[in-house]
């Protein structure tokens, strides 16, 4: 009876060893090196709406300064999230669709961000993700 006890207490044990990797959290391969104190808003054209998991995407092309375009990524969040909390679907952009977008952008210098706002060329907000700023920028 002792060894019974002993044996599902082990056994319990290594399933819980072996699962706690698997519900941790991940971060988002932008946000770790984002600037939370800006904000960066520019009008662009969707190139691709990447629809999967872990992070979506929104790859867009903007007009720079210079006239040459230039290409930003925008970072969002699961497919869940996306859908659950803000109603999006793999068909909300398709390429070629206007958008002017809002970012935390990259620390590092490059064309990416965590996306904070989205809005559409007729001026329908598709997102707007307050969570992201911080207090004092709400």
């Amino acid at each position: 009876m002792k060894f019974r006890l002993f044996a599902i207490v082990v056994l319990f044990s290594a399933i819980e060893l072996v699962s706690i990797p698997l519900v941790a959290h991940h971060g988002s391969a932008i946000s770790y090196d984002i600037d939370i104190k800006s904000l960066k808003t520019m009008k662009g054209t969707v190139k691709e709406w990447v629809w999967k998991n872990p992070h979506c995407y929104i790859i867009y092309d903007v007009k720079g300064e210079d006239g040459k375009t230039v290409e930003w990524t925008a970072e969002t969040s699961s497919v869940s999230s996306m859908q659950g909390e803000f109603g999006w679907t793999r068909n909300t952009l398709k390429p070629g669709d206007e958008i002017t977008v809002s970012v935390l952008p990259s620390k590092a210098g490059t064309r990416a961000g965590l996306l904070y706002k989205a809005v559409a060329a007729d001026g329908k907000v598709l997102i707007e993700d307050r969570s992201r700023l911080r207090a004092d920028q709400r």
